[in-house]
């Protein structure tokens, strides 16, 4: 092993540099995917009391060393418990970066698929919807309603949601990966009555309000005209061609 220097009595070898940056990486990673929550100052807790813990071993303190063990492997469960959402918003992260998608592409495609088909025959239809795509954050944690599906994303599905006759077609759904996870979500309304020289309808105030608070890709069919446009970072892109629609929806998702 190759010692590098040594603090006091302690000796730092290449590898402990390597098993430090590899544990800063992961607490950092943390860090951002939970950064503005709640959750954050459990985190920074439970990095206090990992530092405790290897300051109590290095001291050979026994008896402190093993309450603080104790104390940590409880809060890691009580972590896990009540901060579901937080974690459902981390492995979103996830699965969203390369690696992972190379083992779910096959699925995603055909989501997007399914989920192309829909909008093109709600476009032809004039059927007025709403689809919510998180992109870096949990955006369940914004809105307070909506009625929980969690179902596999089918052209079928969605075009029964958003039927006039359904009681599930007012407000939006939220798609992440290849999950309908909820319907009927109220979005906040934006303050701006206009854009790009155009008055916003409901449903288009609705979508820019939500991009204004959240990373989150709004699409939207209109009703009236069955135009498809993308409500992202606080602005509108009007009349999205249908040839197009699906290039796009994915590069807006996979790129930021």
């Amino acid at each position: 092993m190759l010692e590098l220097f040594k603090i006091g009595f302690i000796t730092i070898s290449l590898i402990d540099l390597a098993d430090i940056l590899i544990v800063g990486i992961i607490f950092y990673s943390l860090y951002r995917a939970l950064r503005g929550t709640v959750a954050i100052q459990i985190l920074i807790s439970m990095v206090l009391m990992v530092f405790l813990s290897f300051v109590t071993e290095a001291l050979n303190l026994k008896a402190v060393s093993w309450i603080i063990k104790t104390i940590t492997s409880i809060w890691l469960v009580a972590f896990i418990i009540l901060f579901q959402p937080e974690i459902r918003r981390l492995l979103m992260i996830i699965t969203r970066s390369q690696v992972f998608r190379m083992f779910i592409k096959p699925q995603i495609s055909k989501t997007y698929d399914e989920i192309a088909e829909a909008v093109e025959e709600m476009s032809e239809k004039h059927i007025g919807a709403l689809f919510v795509f998180p992109r870096s954050q949990n955006v369940t944690m914004t809105l307070d309603s909506g009625i929980e599906l969690q179902s596999i994303v089918t052209k079928e599905l969605l075009l029964s949601i958003f039927n006039t006759k359904s009681p599930l077609h007012d407000g939006a759904v939220i798609i992440e990966n290849d999950l309908i996870i909820t319907a009927k979500c109220i979005l906040p309304l934006s303050t701006a009555t206009s854009a790009e020289g155009k008055l916003l309808g409901t449903r288009h105030r609705a979508a820019l309000g939500l991009s204004e608070q959240v990373d989150a890709l709004v699409l939207i069919v209109s009703e009236e005209t069955g135009a498809i446009s993308f409500a992202i970072e606080g602005n509108i892109e009007y009349n999205i061609p249908k040839k197009d629609f699906k290039r796009l929806l994915i590069e807006k998702l996979t790129t930021k």
